[in-house]
This record gives structure tokens, sequence and C-alpha cells, in this order.
């Protein structure tokens, strides 16, 4: 299990490592229709204002390959896609999208996932010794069938350092998105309540 500085540095990792992958050509070309799989998906200019730009990186088709802080283990890789966002500061982002078979499967599979949150903070304390912390449940965002945000401040007190990390879900039939962002600081400092703005758009968008 792994805190949310480790989330935070392997979100930007795997950001700048979609967009090296994915750079633009120097000659201009038209630009393409978005494809079906991306339309599900945030734009970079979507997550909550950062004093850098945000950039999105690409739709990738499964789980991550370093997985997710407090969903792992939970989020089946089929039907699931996945995209990296990154500012030039130490603030990155994810989404997750999955279609289930069934709207039934879809109802369970976010309920499992509103428990991880729940309990993320709890697992983290025993994987990591020292680590301390608070959770919070900051309520329902009222789009389709519900979304849910919580958010997780974590320090390492020997080490001086603090992290905060807010995280959602929410579905839309048989469509379940996660989203998880983080940086350093403290909640006081996260910009809550435009998360809380993404979170609705994010469901919005998944159909």
């Amino acid at each position: 299990m792994r805190t949310i500085r480790t989330l935070r540095t392997a979100l930007l990792t795997a950001a700048v490592a979609g967009l090296a992958a994915t750079a633009l050509p120097t000659a201009p070309a038209a630009a393409a229709p978005a494809a079906p799989a991306a339309r599900k998906f945030l734009s970079a200019g979507q997550w909550p204002a950062s004093p850098t730009p945000w950039t999105a990186g690409p739709v990738h088709k499964g789980l991550p390959e370093d997985g997710s802080l407090c969903t792992a283990g939970t989020v089946p890789a089929k039907g699931t896609r996945h995209r990296d966002f990154r500012t030039e500061l130490d603030t990155g982002a994810r989404q997750t999208v999955t279609v289930a078979p069934t709207t039934a499967k879809a109802k369970a599979l976010a309920a499992e996932l509103r428990t991880a949150l729940a309990t993320c903070l709890e697992r983290l304390k025993e994987q990591e010794p020292g680590l301390e912390g608070v959770s919070r449940y900051h309520g329902r965002v009222n789009v389709e069938e519900g979304a849910y945000v919580h958010s997780i401040d974590t320090s390492y007190p020997e080490a001086g350092s603090t992290d905060i990390g807010l995280h959602s879900v929410g579905r839309d039939g048989r469509t379940v998105t996660v989203l998880e962002w983080g940086q350093l600081g403290d909640l006081d400092g996260a910009p809550l309540q435009g998360f809380r703005k993404t979170t609705g758009t994010a469901v919005a968008k998944l159909h």
C-alpha cells in the first residue's frame, strides 16, 4: 500500500511518460475528432484551477500499472480505462472509468469503492508505520445516480511532510468513475469545492 505522496509521484511520472509518447508533431495538423473513449473522460481544463495549467495524458485500456492508492484490488481490469493528468507543480490526478456488464454490478462496484475510500486511511496506517492522518467524508454530489467525495490528509511527523488527497466515486447507469487528486499540503489548501464540481462534470460526461 502506498501513501498520498507516492501516489502523487506515480501520477506525475505516468502522465509525463504518456505525454512524451504522444507528443504533438512539429508540423501543424487538423484536429482529429475525439475518440469515443476520450469523450467519457475529463479534459485537462475541467480539473480544479491550478497555478500552472493541467495537461492530460492519453486514455489507456485497463488498470494503471502503478495501481491506485485506495481502490487497488477493487476495480476490475475488464471494461476499465484510465487517464492521468499533471501540472508543472507537484500535483497529479487520475480518472478511472469502468463499464460494468449490468447496472446491478455497477451499483455493487460503486458501493465497494465507497467502502474502499472510507477505509483507506486505516489500511494505509497498517502498512506505513509512523503515518498519521485524517480521513473525511464530504458528502454526495447530486448528479445522475450520485457521486461521493472523500479526503485523506496524511503526514509523517518525523519527516515534516504533509500530503492531501481528494477522492470521489460516481455512477451513471452501468458506468462507474473514480477520481484521484493529490498534492503537497493539507485540506485547507486543497480545492475541495472545485473538486466537487469536477466530480459532477465527470459523472455527467459518462453518457
